[in-house]
């Protein structure tokens, strides 16, 4: 319910993850009246896939204005904390928010704690690169870190991504100034000799040029400079269509190119789209927890229902906790 584009595109994305997706069933929380209103609305033509939706009554709602903090102390029957409620006591598997990811957060570390070993969950997230996509983490969740932080995050975006992307030892690159040993901040000098000496597959030190080379599977770094990465990246994509679009329709031959391009400027679109790569997952917390943008629109709710089953068949946790294990440092 918390969402900018408010509770009729997680609807709609509902309904199109259980069409496509076998087995699958969404539990809608919020208030039981508007949703079962809005279901119907938007059930014409899936009528055999409404036995797969639920709708779970929650009376508050923690908008994207509250107080994250506050919001989770005070409202105790909001859309989200019901959520983790429900996956805590074995009724749901999984959660997925475009609402306030503070909040979002702060009930999932509430009502399911962390992880054994883990000091702070973080959130990861997929980016297009040349190659396949790569996961970059954390992109939000700690913007003051210490470097067992930033180990803990190698973990498990590399435990998340072996499992999710089918890699058997992914590459894991720390993001700085410069690829060079030695360049960086304290933060990064220190983060490098700890997994310089781990059993990770640690490559090095990656520049923010060669992020969207796939030369490298996972990308670490702190919540602020990761929040900061994404932005841009998310800003440069649609400023480069927007700006492309102006110059096509200059003139008539330009527009004529159009035509001819038209199919691969739809596959470029697609691949740049943040909603094709559904939410960001949360890591560390003891569950599995997916927050997308508020802007979220259907297709990007989706993908993000699918993440969340991904992420539980392939049993993400224990295989980060199992690494955890392993790799202590």
């Amino acid at each position: 319910m918390g969402g900018d584009r408010g509770s009729e595109m997680a609807i709609q994305g509902a309904l199109a993850a259980v069409r496509d997706t076998k087995g699958l069933e969404v539990i809608l929380i919020g208030p039981r009246t508007i949703l079962e209103q809005q279901l119907v609305e938007h059930v014409a033509g899936n009528i055999e896939f409404l036995e797969r939706i639920s709708v779970h009554h929650a009376s508050e709602v923690i908008t994207m204005d509250d107080s994250p903090v506050d919001a989770v102390r005070k409202k105790k029957e909001a859309t989200i904390m019901v959520g983790f409620d429900l996956v805590k006591n074995g009724l749901a598997d999984a959660v997925v928010s475009a609402g306030n990811s503070g909040a979002t957060m702060a009930a999932a570390v509430r009502k399911l704690g962390r992880l054994p070993g883990i000091s702070r969950p973080g959130l990861a997230s997929f980016f297009p690169t040349l190659k396949k996509p790569v996961m970059l983490m954390d992109i939000g969740a700690n913007v003051d870190c210490r470097p067992q932080h930033l180990y803990q995050f190698a973990v498990m975006a590399s435990s998340c991504s072996r499992l999710l992307l089918n890699l058997d030892q992914p590459r894991i690159g720390l993001l700085s100034i410069g690829e060079e040993t030695g360049k960086g901040n304290a933060l990064v000098k220190e983060t490098y000799d700890l997994l310089k000496q781990s059993p990770l597959n640690f490559i090095g030190n990656v520049e923010g040029r060669d992020v969207y080379k796939g030369d490298v599977d996972v990308i670490v770094c702190d919540g602020f400079v990761g929040n900061i990465s994404l932005k841009i990246s998310e800003g440069l994509a649609d400023a480069a269509m927007q700006m492309l679009k102006r110059e096509i329709m200059k003139t008539w031959r330009a527009k004529l190119g159009y035509l001819l391009i038209r199919e691969a400027l739809k596959g470029f679109k697609k691949q740049v789209d943040y909603a094709e790569y559904g939410g960001a997952p949360l890591l560390g917390i003891d569950g599995t927890g997916i927050i997308c943008h508020g802007s979220s629109n259907a297709t990007a709710i989706r993908n993000a229902i699918e993440v969340a089953a991904n992420m539980v068949r392939n049993r993400v946790n224990e295989a980060i906790v199992q690494a955890l294990g392993e790799y202590a440092a």
